[in-house]
């Protein structure tokens, strides 16, 4: 992680834990958005330019969430990404020099950096804390906008709306109390309940979170037998936010994170809404279960070996 600017030691799955070795996540420390003069700006000239970047890794859960937004809401033409390597280094996110790097991913001959750690030293020179992905990057002023996923999709839903007018809201007023709730209800103890289990430093901490997984996972099991969205009628946020955990489970958290007292796959309802999504262009284009496999299987406090594992096959992998 960096401190006052500086890289200070190997990077570390687990950023904080409490005294009963609990996995505590590190917040965004990045949080501004788009403001009405600059996509005016944009509107005003003629490749309608917002002079953005993003930065991603298909390997992470955070970062899909704002690909698939860009994909669903037309930004793609109008934000072009970055992709880390999937494979983490002891200096965290990083991108490999032309012609060997891993498919699907960015060369850092054309990034002109190495680490995305240096976005940060770029945006705060005396930055402490960890250097993440997804970054909204200002490639005018060459600082970091915003470093957190939640924001960013309100960002492109919302602030950036004038730009695409996609008739799509995914955070639509008449539904965002429900939404805020049903984001509330599923982030402790399943999309971050994974990384809970998977990190967990005692037995204690481990059991607590995977019993909180499979809780969850019964209720949404319940959710999906009568409904077809996470939320109303349609397709808002929180189906994006619930599809990069679900669309993770079999390949990556079940065997690494230890959370094994079932697949995704044993679920009738939740695969049947796993597979529709995915039957959208944009929830199957942006996920790599390369990328997934080779990056979660890279850690080494999970893996030591850096072994990925050839299976498993899965119905879904012919949505992608």
């Amino acid at each position: 992680m960096l401190v006052n600017g500086q890289w200070q030691k190997k990077w570390d799955p687990v950023q904080k834990k409490d005294s009963d070795g609990r996995f505590i996540r590190q917040s965004s420390a990045f949080r501004n958005r788009i403001t009405p003069e600059q996509v005016q700006a944009a509107l005003g000239n003629p490749n309608k330019d917002l002079g953005l970047k993003l930065y991603v890794g298909y390997i992470c859960p955070w970062a899909t969430r704002t690909l698939i937004a860009r994909s669903l809401l037309g930004l793609e033409q109008y934000i072009p990404i970055s992709v880390v390597e999937p494979q983490l280094t002891d200096f965290g996110w990083h991108f490999a020099p032309a012609g060997s790097g891993f498919p699907g991913s960015s060369s850092a001959d054309d990034e002109g950096i190495e680490h995305i750690h240096q976005l940060y030293t770029q945006t705060d020179g005396q930055y402490t804390g960890r250097a993440t992905v997804p970054v909204l990057w200002d490639q005018v002023a060459g600082k970091i906008i915003n470093n957190e996923s939640e924001d960013i999709l309100r960002i492109f839903n919302q602030d950036l709306h004038p730009l695409h007018q996609s008739e799509l809201d995914l955070y639509p007023e008449v539904l965002r109390a429900k939404i805020d709730q049903f984001n509330d209800s599923i982030y402790h103890t399943f999309n971050n309940g994974v990384y809970r289990a998977g990190f967990a430093s005692t037995q204690q901490a481990y059991e607590e979170a995977y019993q909180e997984v499979f809780t969850t996972l019964d209720q949404l099991e319940s959710h999906f037998s009568e409904q077809q969205y996470a939320v109303g009628t349609q397709l808002t946020e929180s189906d994006i936010r619930l599809f990069v955990t679900l669309v993770r489970f079999d390949v990556a958290y079940h065997g690494l994170f230890k959370t094994n007292q079932k697949r995704i796959t044993d679920y009738p309802a939740l695969s049947g809404y796993l597979e529709r999504l995915l039957q959208i262009p944009a929830f199957a284009n942006n996920t790599r279960v390369d990328h997934i496999k080779a990056g979660y299987y890279s850690v080494k406090a999970l893996n030591p070996t850096g072994i990925v594992p050839v299976g498993p096959e899965l119905d879904w992998f012919k949505y992608l």
